[in-house]
Order: C-alpha cells, then structure tokens, then sequence
C-alpha cells in the first residue's frame, strides 16, 4: 500500500489512521468506544500465510519510517514486524491486553489498549515539534509524549555516515564544549538555555548489579534498543511469533558462596528464580524509561520516584519514566548559576524487597541495580570543584563515583 506523501505521523496518530481507513484486513476497533484495537498477527510460517495482507500493516509502518525502498530493497516481512512490535512495546501510548489477544488461533490477532485519551483526542492532537528547547519546557517532568521509541534515535540514524562513525561519548563531548569550557555562569546559562534536547545524541547507561550492595556484574549499554536485565529468557515470546530483537541482554550471575554466607546465597538463588524475564530499561533524548516483565516484585528510587520515605512498585508490563532529560538540564542550568544543588542522575532498582525502605539499609538488600546515563554522568564530571564544596548537602561526587 503506498503511503500519502505529508508530514510524518507518530506512531499513535499514524495507528489509529489506519485503523479507520479500513483499509487492512482484521486491522478493527475492539470496542465502541474506541479505546482498544486488534492487530492481525499471523506468522509467515503459517500455511495460508499472503504476505500482500498479512505483512501490509507492518510494510506500511517500515515505509512511513523510511527503511524501506520500494524496488530497491528485499522485502523481509519479520523485520517488518519487529518494527512494529518494538515500536508498540516501548510506547506509553500502547498497552497489550493479553486476555482479550489470540495469537494460537487460525486467524491470530493481538489486542491494544490507547493509554493516553481516546481516537478523537488523539487525532485532535498537534505533531510535537523536535525543536523544544529548555526554556519552552512548561510540562510536568511525567508529561513529556513518549509516542514511539524508535523515533527518540532518528536522529542518530539520519547523519552522516562520517559522524556516525564516531562513538556518542565523543559526539556528546562535542555537543557540550561550550558547557565545559572555563566560561562564566551567565554564560553557561546562556548556552544551556538554547540547547534542545534532540542534541542529546549520547543513549548509553552505565548498568551496575549488586548483591548484598557488592558489585557482581558492570556494562556500559550500546544498543539503541537498550537492554534486559533479567535472569532468563527475554520475555518477547518464541521468535516463531514475533521475530528478533537488537536488544542487549544483561543477566543476573550465579551468588558466589566464596563471598558471601550460604544463607545470604540460597535467598538470592530463590529470588532469581522469579526474574527470569527481568525488566526492559533505555535511554532516549527525553529521558530514561522502564518495563517490567518478571513475575517478581520491582520497586525503585531516583529523580521522578514519587516517593522518597517509602516504596514506589513498577507495575507489571507498563512504562515507566525514570528520568526526564529536560527537568535534569533545567537543574543542572540552575546549579550553574549558583541557584541549587547538582542534579540527581541515579536511579537504583531493588528485586523482590520493598524499596526504598528506612528499616534496612541498601547494602542488605539482596539484589539490586544502578543506573545512570552516561550523558548526565559526563556533564556532572565537569561541574567546577570549587563551587561543589561549598555545597555541603551535594551529592555530585557520590553520584560520580558510584557511577565509575
């Protein structure tokens, strides 16, 4: 189906066009109000599988999005639907509806829930520009519109092949001289306050996991997509049904008995059990975003964490925001100027035990994880030092180092 030339759609505005131009067969509203929608979603093994109708709704995504030349490049209807499922998988706009979904029957659909306002609303709804800069940020730091995820790393991906070359850590170096300069206050404000934030090109996350608050495993995220923290298998289902995925896998080792007491080990081994499809986390230019798939309990802390003095639970398979880059580089503005503290950039997840918890400190809890984003961790590096000690209650250098 060939696309209408125009301006591009997100992913929320473009899906429900297409369900109301009736146009792909099974591709309906589930319900009168429109507030849910199935999505045809039969496998290319199957016999009576025609990849003119079956694959149609996810070519016609992969065109919109510009990954696919027509007559240039080889048809590859797997890849199609990866797209779309990420893409479907990431947004807070989407949420699945397993129970009312039939992907073992002849005719397999999946059902969506529309998260964020109904049809109407959405098609009422103005394409957000990319050109947003600090200043012109008024929304609440939960706000932001996280319409598709594939989206947040056009940006990347459209440059040229010369600057692609170059890791981000040097690209972002190159964004933010001018803030690590020996320049004035009011002149860092000034440069910080014109920044937008589609120049934050830098998506990787330093990941720690700790037992009992000792390090077991590090990594420094690559992939755009992010990656699984988990036990397991990731929790995309068999590749029969829903194809590959780029994303990076990080999994919990085995407790190590020559380190910690047999009692501190079993407990931890029990817990894992109940991790095996762990949690999605990554980075993109509004900020840091979770999903949670395991059947074990998640709670966690950090800059949008609702609660300081007691727990804040991730609900099962909904998207969570963790960070908000805008809120992070007003603040980090305002301590430029001399107006507040640094910024906090570290966000802690804690398994199978409430958290945070003032009854027990984090060192015992058995498992958890540290994030921070590479980016905000380079532009707390380059706060001057002399102005952070006469901030006594900064937590710049605890957030630096715990992040090294």
């Amino acid at each position: 189906m060939k696309m209408q030339e125009g301006p591009r759609m997100h992913l929320k505005e473009w899906l429900i066009a297409q369900v109301e131009s009736g146009a792909y067969e099974g591709l309906c509203w589930e319900d009168r109000d429109k507030t849910m929608f199935r999505i045809p979603w039969k496998h290319a093994s199957k016999k009576d599988y025609k990849q003119t109708g079956d694959a149609a709704l996810f070519k016609a995504w992969t065109l919109h999005k510009g990954k696919h030349r027509e007559g240039q490049d080889k048809d590859n209807p797997t890849l199609w639907k990866t797209r779309l499922r990420c893409a479907l998988n990431k947004s807070t706009d989407f949420q699945v509806v397993h129970e009312l979904s039939q992907l073992d029957s002849p005719e397999p659909y999946k059902v969506y829930r529309i998260q964020q306002g109904d049809a109407k609303a959405c098609r009422a709804e103005s394409t957000p520009t990319k050109d947003h800069v600090i200043s012109q940020v008024k929304t609440s730091p939960r706000s932001p519109n996280f319409q598709d995820k594939q989206e947040s790393f056009q940006a990347y991906e459209e440059e040229p092949e010369e600057v692609q070359r170059q890791p981000r850590g040097i690209m972002m170096k190159q964004k933010y001289s001018e803030l690590t300069g020996k320049t004035s206050h009011s002149q860092h404000s000034a440069l910080m306050a014109c920044t937008p934030l589609n120049t934050i090109t830098d998506f990787r996350m330093q990941v720690t996991l700790l037992y009992e608050g000792q390090s077991v495993e590090k990594c420094t995220t690559k992939s755009p997509d992010g990656c699984f923290i988990l036990q397991g298998r990731a929790p995309l289902g068999s590749e029969r049904i829903y194809g590959r995925c780029t994303t990076e896998r990080l999994y919990f080792p085995s407790p190590n008995r020559k380190h910690m007491p047999s009692c501190t080990v079993d407990a931890i081994t029990r817990l894992l059990c109940h991790l095996e499809s762990g949690v999605l986390l990554w980075a993109a230019p509004d900020g840091v975003f979770i999903k949670r798939f395991c059947q074990g309990r998640v709670y966690w802390s950090g800059p949008l964490a609702p609660h300081t003095d007691r727990p804040n639970k991730l609900e099962r398979e909904k998207t969570f925001k963790l960070l908000d880059t805008s809120t992070f580089l007003n603040d980090f503005q305002s301590c430029l100027q001399g107006k507040g503290a640094p910024p906090n950039c570290t966000i802690e997840l804690c398994f199978g035990e409430e958290y945070p918890d003032s009854t027990i400190p984090k060192t015992k809890k058995l498992v958890m994880v540290q994030v921070v984003p590479v980016f905000a961790v380079e532009l707390l590096q380059k706060l001057p030092l002399e102005e952070m000690k006469e901030k006594p209650d900064s937590s710049v250098t605890s957030q630096v180092k715990e992040a090294q």
